[in-house]
């Protein structure tokens, strides 16, 4: 409609007879509303003034600031409240994932985060606990990131409220964005029509962990519809987090091993640099004994448990258990619930 009528306002004030001379765009339902729109203009002023009242912004879909590859999906959303600042045409790319993440999940969605914030990407999230706080968190700590969070309800209604400070963070290097008007609850139904969006600003989704069932498979498959590239991370094969990603994978998703598959794949979209950024100075580890090294060793990423650690590497139980609290207490390795390590992300 707006490509005929060129503006909202032109369609508002068209005849009936007008409508109806644009063939195959809208049922007669749909244009009878619209010619009853003046009996909901006061109603939209009162809301208008409530957004701008409460500090947030608007933006429409007509508007050069609206996020260039949102506009090209099928059902974009007509008009965006936020709260903080993004810039409409820079290249994004979303990281999603399970709400209880492994401890490996969120190290690898923080990390992916840092770096692709420090190739000049912004992160697009939901702000769920999990993989979207982790991949939120990852963009703020570089000192150039920015993120974007896409919400389920109205920007007055912050959900998790857990992630309060976290919003509070993200509206200073970035945006939190929504569709809902500001005093919309968090209705399970929001969340899927949230994902589109989430896949729809992004040039490139990567789901870190996801079970079989999830939305982040939701919003990989609506990535894919939008011929966005769709990236997984994989997992233990023993984990049931990992086996959404590894669908993915079996479906033709990219297998992502570090942020460079990422960035090969979405160099056209690169603005911020010719060529990958410094490495980050290497951090001074604690010095290790013979028996913490040989310990140290047998550790992954992934949690394995002090059983297995103590058979792999042939020592007794005793010098097991003391490598690893020194090596917990030295900052080198994570104890888990059930007597796991793992070691932590360099």
């Amino acid at each position: 409609m707006i490509q005929h009528f060129k503006t909202p306002e032109a369609i508002l004030k068209a005849s009936e007879t007008q409508l109806l001379s644009v063939p195959d765009i809208i049922s007669f339902r749909a244009i009878k509303s619209l010619l009853g729109h003046k009996e909901f203009e006061p109603g939209a002023q009162k809301r208008l003034a409530q957004v701008q009242d409460s500090g947030y912004r608007a933006v429409v879909l007509t508007e050069p600031e609206y996020p260039a590859l949102l506009k090209k999906i099928p059902d974009p959303p007509a008009l965006l409240f936020y709260d903080g600042t993004f810039d409409s045409h820079a290249p994004c790319i979303s990281i999603v994932g399970s709400r209880n993440a492994t401890r490996y999940g969120m190290d690898t969605a923080k990390y992916l985060a840092g770096r692709l914030a420090a190739f000049g990407f912004t992160i697009v999230s939901g702000m769920a606990l999990g993989i979207d706080t982790a991949a939120h968190k990852g963009a703020l700590e570089h000192d150039t990131g920015q993120t974007l969070a896409v919400l389920g309800s109205g920007l007055n209604h912050i959900y998790p409220r857990h992630n309060r400070p976290l919003y509070s963070r993200i509206r200073k290097q970035g945006a939190v964005i929504s569709e809902f008007y500001p005093n919309t609850a968090p209705l399970p139904a929001n969340f899927p029509r949230r994902n589109r969006i989430i896949a729809g600003l992004s040039c490139g989704t990567v789901v870190v962990e996801a079970a079989p069932k999830s939305g982040s498979l939701i919003t990989a498959r609506l990535a894919g519809e939008y011929n966005r590239e769709v990236f997984a991370v994989p997992g233990s094969i023993k984990s049931t987090k990992s086996r959404g990603t590894h669908h993915l994978i079996k479906q033709g998703a990219h297998l992502i091993e570090s942020e460079l598959d990422i960035i090969d794949e979405l160099s056209q979209f690169v603005h911020a640099a010719e060529k990958a950024p410094s490495p980050e100075p290497a951090k001074n580890k604690p010095a290790m004994d013979k028996i913490q090294t040989m310990v140290y060793k047998h550790l992954d990423l992934y949690p394995g448990h002090i059983d297995h650690i103590t058979a792999s590497s042939g020592l007794t139980s005793a010098q097991v258990s003391a490598a690893l609290l020194d090596l917990e207490l030295s900052g080198l390795i994570v104890r888990h619930p059930g007597n796991k390590f793992s070691i932590l992300e360099e």
